[in-house]
C-alpha cells in the first residue's frame, strides 16, 4: 500500500499567501547528500561511543528525523544506488553488481530515474559527486551526468603523504614493508589509509562541499533538486591529518568481535560457508585492527565536516526554508565483525545505513525506529513534493513517519546480496537465505550482533517469523543484467552522448 500524504510540519512551509489573499502552493526543493560507505558510526546512530560527527550531530538538533532503522536495498554502491535511484530492487532490476550499469537494464531504460522524475515535472536537477556509480561507457565516462540538468563533476584530491601509508596490496606499513604475507592480495579498492598531503581545503569532498554551497545561495526560477555526493569514507582513507588527530591511537575503537563467529553458519551439506577475509586476517597478522577502526573513523569525521559546510551554506541560504533534506549512506560497513571488512553481507553491519531527514517547520530532533528501506526514497520524496504518484515503483512513502515517527509501520525490509541471495528482517527477527540453500536467523532482540544462528534449533516463536519472512522474499530473481565494458577509472572524459537518448518526455 502507498500513501501520498504530506505532513503537517511541511504543508506550513509549502504554502504561502499572495497579494491577492489566494493561497499558493510552492514546492519543496530538495538537498539529497550521500555519504559514500557510511555505516552507523556516527553519535546520533549510536553505533561507536567514540565518533566525533558534531556536523551531523547539528543537522539532527536544528530540527530533523533520525531514522535508526534504516536499510538499504543492496548491500554494495552500485545496486544500492541503482535501485534506489531506479526506485526497482536488484531482483526485478538485474543489478547486483558493481560491474553492471543501471542503463543497460531494460527497466532503467524505459522509467525516468529519481533526478530525471524530477526535471521532468517542472524541477531543475543538479548535481555534483558521487551519486549514481561510475562505468565506462561507449564514448567515455558514465558517471550519471545524463541524469541531471547540470552537472558538474567532482575535483580535488589533495596527495598521499607516502611516507605514513599503510596499505594492505602493497603491504606497507606507515611507509615501510611489512612482513611476508599471504593474505595481502585480492581484488577491489585498495584497502589503505594515509593522512593527505594537503589540508582539507585541497581535497575532492571538500571542494565539493563549497561548489553546493555556492549553488545554494543562488536564486532559481524552479524548485531545485540538488544531489551531492561525498566519497569518504570510502576506501582508501586518505583525508587530512586533523581528522586523524582527533583520535587517540592509545585508544581501543575495535567493535566486539568473536573468533567462532561464522561456525554455525553451515550450507546444506554442513560446511562452514563463510570463513574471514583476506583484510581481517592481513591486518590481524600486523596487529593493526584497531589502527584500521580508528582510519575509518577520522574518515567519518571528515565526511562530516564536509557536510557541515554543505549544511551552513543552507542555513545562510534564501531556501532554508523551503527545503527537504534528505542525508545518507548507501550501505553499512563491516570493521572486524563476522571476521570481514567492507560491505556486501546481508548482516546488519552492511545493511543499516544512516539515514537523516530534515522537513520545513522542524524545530527539534525527533528519532523514528520504525523500518524504512532505500526502495522507499523514490516514492517519498515524490509523494513529499507533489510529484505524480508512480504505481510501479517497488517502495513505498514513509511521509506519515515523518509526521508520527511513533506510528505503528509493520514493514519488514528486505536487502538483496547478488542473484539468489536475500536477507530479510522485521523489528525483531532476521531471516537469510542464499542462492545454495543456506539458511541465517537471528532474535535482534536478544541478539542483535547477530552472534547466534538460531536455524537448525529455532524457538517456536522464531519459527513463526521465519515462515512470515521467508514468503516476503522474492519469488524469482531477474537475470543478472551484463556486465559493462572497459574499466572507468582508466577514463577521463564524459559521456555526452548518453542524455540524448534519455527523452524525458517518453521515460515512465
Amino acid at each position: 500500500m502507498r500513501y501520498h500524504i504530506l505532513t503537517h510540519v511541511a504543508l506550513a512551509a509549502l504554502f504561502c499567501v499572495s497579494a491577492t489573499g489566494a493561497v499558493e502552493q510552492k514546492r519543496p526543493n530538495v538537498l539529497f547528500i550521500a555519504i559514500d560507505d557510511l555505516n552507523d558510526w556516527i553519535s546520533v546512530f549510536g553505533g561507536h561511543p567514540k565518533a566525533i560527527t558534531p556536523h551531523m550531530d547539528r543537522l539532527a538538533q536544528s530540527g530533523a528525523m533520525v531514522f535508526q532503522n534504516a536499510h538499504c536495498a543492496g548491500p554494495v554502491c552500485c545496486p544500492s544506488r541503482s535501485a534506489m535511484l531506479s526506485g526497482f530492487m536488484p531482483s526485478r532490476s538485474g543489478i547486483y553488481s558493481n560491474s553492471q550499469n543501471m542503463l543497460d537494464a531494460p527497466l532503467v531504460q524505459a522509467h525516468a530515474t529519481l533526478p530525471e522524475y524530477f526535471s521532468k515535472h517542472g524541477y531543475v536537477s543538479l548535481s555534483m559527486g558521487k551519486i549514481f556509480h561510475k562505468h565506462a561507457a561507449k564514448n567515455g565516462l558514465d558517471a550519471g551526468q545524463w541524469a541531471y540538468d547540470i552537472y558538474e563533476p567532482a575535483r580535488g584530491g589533495g596527495g598521499v603523504n607516502q611516507g605514513r601509508l599503510t596499505s594492505r596490496n602493497k603491504n606497507l606499513i606507515n611507509g615501510k614493508p611489512g612482513p611476508p604475507s599471504q593474505h595481502n592480495k585480492g581484488g577491489g579498492t585498495e584497502f589503505a589509509w594515509a593522512p593527505t598531503a594537503k589540508g582539507k581545503e585541497a581535497t575532492k569532498d571538500y571542494q565539493t562541499a563549497v561548489w553546493a554551497g555556492a549553488q545554494l545561495q543562488k536564486s532559481y526560477d524552479k524548485p531545485f533538486f540538488m544531489a551531492i555526493g561525498l566519497s569518504k569514507p570510502h576506501l582508501p582513507f586518505f583525508v587530512p591529518q586533523e581528522f586523524f588527530d582527533l583520535y587517540d591511537p592509545k585508544e581501543d575503537y575495535l567493535p566486539p568481535i568473536r573468533e567462532d563467529d561464522l561456525e554455525d553458519i553451515l550450507t546444506p551439506r554442513g560446511k562452514q560457508k563463510f570463513q574471514a577475509s583476506g583484510d581481517y586476517l592481513w591486518l590481524k597478522q600486523n596487529h593493526l585492527l584497531n589502527e584500521a577502526a580508528r582510519a575509518y573513523l577520522a574518515a567519518t569525521s571528515y565526511a562530516d565536516a564536509c557536510l557541515g559546510v554543505i549544511f551552513d551554506a543552507l542555513k545562510t541560504s534564501p531556501h532554508y526554508n523551503n527545503t527537504i533534506v534528505f542525508v545518507w549512506g548507501d550501505h553499512g560497513w563491516h570493521l572486524g565483525e563476522k571476521l570481514r571488512y567492507r560491505k556486501g553481507t546481508g548482516w546488519s553491519e552492511s545493511t543499516r545505513i544512516p539515514f537523516v531527514v530534515r522537513m520545513p517547520g522542524m524545530t527539534q530532533r525527533q528519532d523514528c525506529t520504525g523500518l524504512v528501506n532505500m526502495i522507499d526514497f523514490y516514492p517519498t520524496l515524490i509523494d513529499l513534493c507533489r510529484l505524480p504518484a508512480k504505481s510501479t515503483l517497488d517502495g513505498r512513502s514513509f511521509a506519515r513517519l515523518l509526521k508520527t515517527p511513533n506510528l505503528k509501520w509493520d514493514y519488514p525490509t528486505v536487502t538483496i546480496n547478488g542473484e539468489g541471495n536475500a536477507s530479510v528482517r522485521d523489528e525483531r527477527w532476521r531471516f537469510m537465505r542464499y542462492n545454495d540453500g543456506t539458511e541465517e536467523l537471528y532474535d535482534l532482540q536478544s541478539d542483535p550482533q547477530e552472534w547466534h544462528n538460531l536455524i537448525t534449533n529455532p524457538p517456536v516463536p522464531g519459527r513463526k517469523a521465519m515462515v512470515h519472512l521467508a514468503d516476503l522474499l522474492p519469488k524469482t530473481f531477474a537475470k543478472a543484467i551484463p556486465r559493462s565494458k572497459g574499466k572507468y577509472k582508466k577514463v577521463r572524459n564524459l559521456d555526452t552522448t548518453i542524455k540524448a537518448t534519455r527523452d524525458l518526455d517518453k521515460l515512465k
